[in-house]
């Protein structure tokens, strides 16, 4: 596959990621404030949005894999799911005077859905586009660069142009990210190839088969352990965080600078993290970075005694921010490689279905943090207004930075001697071959 290629297929992640910081943080406060919804309403129609998400994911991802559309099996869907996101996000951030909970719940689920029908074949797609090794990590560093950075762009566009409300930064990230994902997606699925099933492929099987098979596929198993424990390793810092730099370091208004530095890291760690992958191993290159990332939060209490523990913070952010591009970049190539496993043993490629339980285990991570950390710091009488003590402070250092160093380090084990490498997946597609 050629750089141009790789480079057209990659470039809607940019701007799809910039979708994320409106989602995620700024919608709950924009309904809440500026449309005067009720904020338990607000999380009620949220979470049952997301709930019926885990529904739809495995569905979508099973429908593009049976897909025999002569454009591809792929390219019919994210040519669909773009306008119905693009509505959505319309609807959800440009609502009318007046609009209350019905609206708000069609609108999330219109662009909540749309980019799960637009990403899941997305992410399957391009790990179809080679059977090789390492052009399979080469496609995925660029596509996942490009999500870091439209995160990083996402956070300092608004800065730059002096949008300091909530309701005038989601405006902006939304006309960004129509305004650049539309002619991003539409010039990919022209001139990105969308492989079709190899002739002679094994009849489909049914979804329920079909996740039986995958439920038995010991290195995905593997694979997907490790990407949620390292999931929750990732949800409880980000949970935390701002936490962190109000009532331990005192510094609330230093969180922005110190996370630029995180996802700036992150992005200029790709190149190293890819270098690294083809050399040594997808595998090797991971259990690495986490373990790397694991050592560096297993620091943060030790700085806090420092005369400067916010320069400290930083430098302890370049590492954990560089163990971030290898999280985004590294798995995915490695699930296409656990792809192939399912393949020979089914006749059928499910890169759909694969990409769908992916992300249902990285959403389950990302859930349980918060769902974990503030319970527990509730339980112990943590504020977030007023004073604490000490017992209260070393719990919410424990959790975001104690408890994910040693998940970290947990997941490095768990892909430490993973079974696929160069050599395997090589032997797997030569098996595949020999046998079409």
């Amino acid at each position: 596959m050629t750089r141009r290629k790789r480079l057209i297929y990659a470039a809607p992640a940019l701007p799809l990621a910039m979708l994320g910081l409106p989602l995620l943080v700024i919608l709950p406060d924009f309904w809440a404030g500026a449309m005067r919804l009720d904020l338990a309403t607000v999380g009620i129609v949220l979470t049952a949005v997301r709930i019926f998400d885990v529904v739809i994911d495995p569905m979508v991802g099973r429908l593009s894999d049976l897909s025999r559309s002569r454009f591809g099996r792929r390219r019919p869907f994210m040519a669909l799911a773009m306008p119905v996101a693009a509505v959505g996000a319309i609807g959800l951030f440009f609502p009318p005077a007046g609009a209350g909970a019905f609206w708000l719940f069609v609108f999330y689920a219109l662009v909540t859905w749309g980019w799960t029908a637009l990403s899941l074949p997305y992410w399957a797609w391009g790990a179809e586009l080679s059977e090789d090794y390492a052009e399979r990590q080469r496609i995925t560093s660029l596509r996942e660069g490009g999500t870091i950075l439209g995160i990083l762009i996402s956070a300092l566009a608004p800065v730059l142009l002096g949008i300091t409300s909530h309701v005038g930064q989601a405006h902006l990230l939304a006309l960004l990210t129509i305004g650049l994902a539309g002619p991003a997606v539409a010039l990919a699925l022209i001139a990105v190839p969308d492989p079709k099933p190899a002739r002679g492929a094994a009849p489909p099987a049914g979804l329920g088969d079909a996740l039986r098979l995958i439920g038995g596929n010991a290195p995905f198993r593997r694979l997907i352990l490790a990407w949620a424990v390292n999931g929750l390793a990732n949800g409880l810092p980000a949970a935390l965080i701002l936490i962190v730099f109000d009532k331990v370091l005192h510094a609330p208004d230093a969180s922005g600078p110190i996370l630029l530095v995180y996802f700036a890291a992150g992005v200029a760690s790709v190149p190293l993290w890819l270098a690294l992958s083809v050399r040594a191993g997808k595998h090797r290159a991971w259990t690495i970075a986490m373990a790397v990332s694991g050592l560096a939060f297993a620091f943060v209490p030790s700085i806090l005694r420092t005369a400067h523990p916010l320069i400290w913070f930083g430098v302890i952010s370049l590492f954990t921010g560089a163990g971030l591009g290898a999280d985004f970049t590294i798995p995915p190539a490695i699930q296409a490689d656990v792809v192939d496993v399912d393949e020979l043993a089914s006749g059928e490629r499910r890169a759909g279905l694969y990409f769908a339980a992916a992300t249902m285990a990285q959403k389950a991570g990302n859930a349980l943090a918060p769902g974990i950390a503030f319970p527990l710091l509730g339980l112990v009488g943590f504020s977030t207004h007023g004073r604490n003590g000490a017992m209260q402070i070393t719990l919410l250092l424990l959790l975001y930075c104690g408890v994910p160093s040693a998940l970290k380090i947990a997941a490095a084990a768990i892909m430490r001697r993973f079974p696929i490498d160069r050599a395997a997946q090589e032997d797997l597609r030569a098996a595949i071959a020999a046998r079409a």
